[in-house]
């Protein structure tokens, strides 16, 4: 099964700060699970964007950086990018970096740069629901599992 994965999950160094993040459960699972392809992908970079670049945050509609600046076509571009590569490769799910403006699933900070949670997605990952790709983040690891021991 193809699962459309946040590259900075598996260690690449794509995160707005330049680093990256080794999320150990999802290492250990696909050692033991041949049978899960991970599909690694940064919608910010899909979209554009350098690495590192500024942090930027939800404000409505819009992404915008902590200083300011509107990054929104880039992170919708970088959504329809994933989009597009989710669909030809068929990956059945993804599993996004939490909170993040662009990957986040179910909650989100709220453009203030005061680390404030809100209910929301980001770009990407309502672009994925949008086009019926169930979205997970390494906080909810365990529906994750749910899935795809089920769909696998």
């Amino acid at each position: 099964m193809n699962i459309l994965v946040s590259a900075c999950l598996m260690d690449v160094p794509c995160r707005y700060s330049g680093d990256g993040t080794d999320f150990r459960p999802l290492s250990k699972l696909l050692e033991d699970r041949p049978d899960l392809h991970p599909v690694p992908l940064c919608p910010e970079q899909l979209g554009g964007l350098p690495t590192p670049r500024p942090p930027a945050e939800r404000r409505g509609e819009r992404v915008v950086t902590q200083a300011g600046g509107d990054v929104t076509e880039a992170y919708r571009r970088g959504g329809e990018a994933a989009v597009r590569l989710a669909r030809r490769l068929d990956c059945r799910c993804a599993l996004m970096k939490a909170r993040s403006p662009s990957c986040g699933s179910g909650t989100v900070y709220d453009g203030t740069f005061t680390h404030t949670r809100i209910p929301g997605d980001g770009v990407t990952a309502a672009a994925l629901k949008g086009a019926g790709i169930p979205v997970f983040d390494e906080e909810h690891f365990g529906d994750f599992l749910n899935y795809v021991n089920l769909e696998g």
